[in-house]
């Protein structure tokens, strides 16, 4: 009997030790999505710390705006039930960028204004018809206004620039329009929205500008440098990859072009809110009253056109790679000048994003551009020269690739020439010149007194 119960025990309790390790796996799995959402968290706030900033930022107006709720006398005094509405204005206008804050933040006061008067103008509209008519009016009103702004909504004009103020419009005119026909004191109604739509914008515009501000035209200057390098980067490896000397294995021994420029085809999105948003920031550093911002338009539009091409030609050396072990090799006339003409369009690139960077002008980018076109002419007059029939249309498609690829980058050059002028770039000799200028101190000289006698 004693035999069987230590049996027993000694089963439950090896039982029981393989039990721990089972719940630890367990535990382990259950935690593993939260430990890699924590990472992923981490790693957006080391990609971009200023959002991290924003998030305090918000919080930050959100206590502020709170106050008014708080405090007893200035709920009595001020806005009463509808300090809420200040809170929501906060949450919904703090943005990333102050362009951003600005433009719903503008959007948003003004919408709210011009609804609310409109709103009370429909309400004494209504009442001449009578306590029958009165709803009859009302209900037509509404759905009048609310026909005609949702329709304009989709003009294009309108939708890139005022489409949240338009639909802000459309909501404070019902909610005034409405609320008329059980509201007693409508005017009220509408002064205490209109006041704490606006202390609700304004505290989030003090927040976002006062408070280390995060300006939609920087971000865009950078962004429109940084695309320009991303495309110089795929045209440096083609020049030093493809195109250079390779061994008897078919190595150049460099590292493969850039795929970097991918991320240029999709930023249009990005590039059309930070523009919208630009236009609404005040003077900020280097920028002016009236920015010439529709030329980064411009000059984002034919990078996107340039990384298009780039794709097509990257698709197609893929493609003719992995046809034989070494894939095509273009014919000895043909490899030099494409080497040159690749190198020489990086370095225009890489010229015209230092330039749009520093915001001055530089000519060696008319240079760079020179040697490229010279190549460009070398490879049409050679194209067939000491070519073998099998390679001719493989050599003809990336020529051709190359030449819209030039023309692409001239075009940018010309755009970024443009933006140049009217923004003002300075000229670097005179920005060297004016900050290599020293007083001359500690140096010995050997003084000539020089007397005229009368």
């Amino acid at each position: 009997m004693d035999t069987a119960k230590l049996n027993h025990n000694n089963n439950n309790n090896i039982h029981a030790i393989t039990l721990e390790p089972c719940n630890c796996l367990v535990a382990t799995a259950a935690l593993m999505p939260l430990m890699s959402f924590f990472k992923k968290l981490k790693k957006l706030a080391e990609d971009d710390p200023r959002r991290v900033i924003h998030s305090i930022k918000v919080g930050l107006g959100l206590s502020l705006v709170s106050v008014f709720y708080y405090v007893t006398p200035l709920f009595k005094s001020t806005f009463k039930d509808c300090t809420m509405w200040a809170v929501i204005t906060v949450v919904l206008v703090m943005e990333f960028t102050v362009g951003g804050a600005l433009t719903k933040g503008l959007n948003r006061a003004l919408a709210t204004f011009l609804a609310s008067v409109m709103g009370v103008g429909a309400h004494h509209l209504a009442v001449i018809f009578g306590e029958k008519g009165e709803p009859f009016i009302l209900g037509s009103l509404v759905f009048i206004i609310a026909v005609a702004a949702t329709f304009l909504r989709f003009v294009p004009e309108l939708r890139t620039r005022y489409d949240y103020g338009v639909l802000i419009f459309i909501l404070t005119f019902c909610l005034v329009a409405v609320s008329s026909y059980r509201e007693e004191n409508l005017l009220l109604l509408a002064c205490q929205r209109s006041l704490t739509i606006v202390t609700g914008v304004l505290v989030a515009l003090v927040t976002s500008i006062l408070l280390f501000p995060v300006w939609a035209g920087e971000d865009l200057h950078k962004m429109t440098a940084y695309n320009l390098q991303k495309l110089a980067a795929f045209l440096e490896g083609l020049g030093t990859e493809y195109f250079a000397e390779k061994d008897e294995n078919g190595n150049s021994g460099r590292t493969r072009p850039s795929e970097a420029y991918k991320s240029v085809l999709n930023s249009k999105s990005s590039e059309d809110s930070l523009i919208n948003n630009a236009r609404w920031e005040p003077v900020h550093g280097k920028f002016r009253f009236k920015h010439p911002w529709k030329e980064y338009t411009k000059i984002g539009v034919l990078s996107r056109q340039c990384a298009y091409t780039m794709h097509m030609l990257h698709a197609h050396i893929n493609k003719a790679e992995s046809q034989t072990p070494f894939g095509l090799e273009l014919c000895r006339r043909i490899r030099s000048p494409c080497m040159n003409l690749s190198l020489a369009l990086s370095d225009t690139l890489k010229e015209l994003a230092s330039s749009i960077l520093s915001m001055t002008t530089r000519s060696s980018a008319t240079e760079h551009m020179a040697k490229a076109c010279t190549a460009t002419d070398q490879l049409k007059t050679s194209l067939l020269n000491d070519c073998e029939l099998s390679t001719v249309l493989h050599a003809a498609t990336i020529v051709s690739l190359l030449v819209e690829i030039t023309e692409c980058i001239r075009q940018i050059r010309v755009s970024v020439e443009e933006l140049a002028a009217l923004a003002q770039f300075k000229s670097p000799e005179v920005a060297m010149n004016v900050a290599t200028v020293r007083p001359i101190v500690d140096i010995e000289v050997n003084h000539v007194s020089v007397v005229v006698e009368q």
